[in-house]
């Protein structure tokens, strides 16, 4: 959602700002532009102002100094003029000994002009016919206090224009969070759906987003369906197996085989390998893994009964177990007991008479650790026991398939399982490490 909305925001303020700053351009431009009109207009009234103030004297033509503005006659005044008549040029005295340029072409010159002290000077230039002789004056006005009303128009346009920005965007945040509310919400919920603390969508949402929880629900529903219907139907096919396993292997120790020691032998090694492959196969087939995202173990709840059933099948061990309250490890409840009984089962069948089990939550997922005071195993030996079938000793009883089916479980949930020795029993520890659901 912080990514839709930053997409949002990014592109409605690259959008307002192009247009704010076209917008504030283009309005300059026409201010500017009616602006040189309206002093072109004053500028030509000047020339024929002037124009009038040319008069015949006693020594010709002569500009009459009474008709002509007082400001062309203060220096540096930003208003000048220039006419020039026959042989003669005027000046006016606010040029002091500074030189007007006459513009090239009749009309207001099309770009501003550099003046003295300075000065941005708007020119306009007319062509008059006076006494019978052709003339031409040009005057011009100090354009520079216009030019800094403008640039001060200018940047007091994009203050506001980055303060209505500002507000427009806080107004679009506010308005895009509140229409992805929902959105947001729906993410939340999957979320928890991943760690196991929901087992559905909440259905009430807008209209839009109903088609997409349904959907998530069904196939929420249907994968739950379809996991429990694949379990009870591997069930029925290991107890319609065993039976048959059973027969054949009680056929196998019979009277009549004992006179072929070898083909017995290789009878009761063949069904045996058939037996442990069956209950591998099996076990690894009613494995969730991921497939229930609203699947969870409450430790608190479980783990009690867990180790109560243990005990009552090892009486002589001891069997604790440690958890932080209100712990739910986000996995398929009966993969965690599969997992949690063979590590049990196994450590109470080598325990002298104690066995702990604990799970803990660390930075990058969650950790089950059993222990025990047995013998412990060497390290050279710790990687034998995990692989599928191998047992240190055969007058345990059991198919030495314990601690593969774990590794299997533990695979099968993206986490791994490890043997060292217990540094609070002197035994063995099977630690089996598993990471949080969806990156969560």
């Amino acid at each position: 959602m912080r990514s839709i909305q930053r997409h949002l925001s990014l592109g409605l303020a690259a959008t307002l700002l192009v247009v704010g700053l076209v917008l504030l351009q283009s309005s300059l431009w026409v201010f500017d532009n009616g602006l040189r009109g309206y002093h072109a207009s004053n500028l030509q009234d000047e020339a024929e102002t002037l124009l009038i103030a040319l008069v015949r004297g006693e020594q010709g033509v002569q500009l009459d100094e009474q008709r002509v503005h007082p400001a062309y006659q203060r220096a540096f005044s930003g208003r000048y003029f220039r006419i020039d008549f026959a042989e003669k040029v005027w000046r006016s005295r606010s040029l002091w000994d500074s030189e007007l340029a006459r513009p090239a072409h009749r009309g207001l010159a099309p770009a501003l002009v550099a003046g003295v002290a300075g000065q941005q000077l708007l020119v306009y230039r007319g062509d008059y016919r006076r006494f019978g002789r052709q003339l031409s004056i040009s005057v011009a006005q100090d354009y520079t206090p216009v030019l800094r009303s403008l640039e001060r128009i200018r940047w007091l346009g994009l203050g506001l224009g980055a303060g209505g920005l500002l507000l427009v965007l806080l107004l679009q945040w506010l308005t895009v969070r509140r229409a992805l509310a929902p959105l947001e919400r729906v993410r939340r919920q999957i979320a928890e759906l991943q760690d196991g603390r929901l087992g559905a969508l909440d259905s009430r949402v807008p209209s839009e987003l109903e088609p997409l929880v349904g959907q998530i629900n069904h196939l929420l529903k249907h994968t739950e369906g379809t996991l429990k219907r694949s379990r009870h139907a591997l069930g029925n096919l290991g107890h319609a197996l065993k039976t048959p396993l059973a027969v054949l292997i009680a056929l196998v120790n019979r009277e009549e085989l004992r006179a072929h020691p070898a083909l017995r032998a290789t009878l009761r090694e063949q069904l045996t390998q058939i037996e442990q492959r069956l209950a591998r196969e099996l076990g690894r087939a009613r494995l969730a893994g991921e497939a229930l995202p609203g699947a969870h173990f409450d430790c608190s709840v479980e783990l009690p009964a867990l180790c109560a059933t243990l005990r009552q099948i090892h009486p002589h061990v001891d069997i604790g177990w440690q958890a932080p309250t209100g712990l739910r490890l986000p996995w398929d409840r009966e993969d965690l007991l599969e997992l949690l009984g063979n590590l049990l089962d196994n450590a109470c069948k080598w325990a002298d008479s104690k066995v702990l089990v604990s799970v803990g939550e660390e930075g990058e997922g969650y950790w089950l650790c059993v222990e025990d005071d047995g013998p412990g195993i060497e390290p050279l030996q710790r990687e034998a026991v995990v692989a599928r079938g191998s047992r240190l000793d055969e007058q345990v009883s059991g198919h030495g398939l314990g601690l593969a089916i774990v590794r299997d479980i533990a695979q099968a949930c993206g986490g791994s399982l490890g043997l060292e020795a217990s540094a609070e029993l002197g035994g063995l520890c099977a630690r089996v490490r598993l990471p949080r659901r969806g990156g969560h």
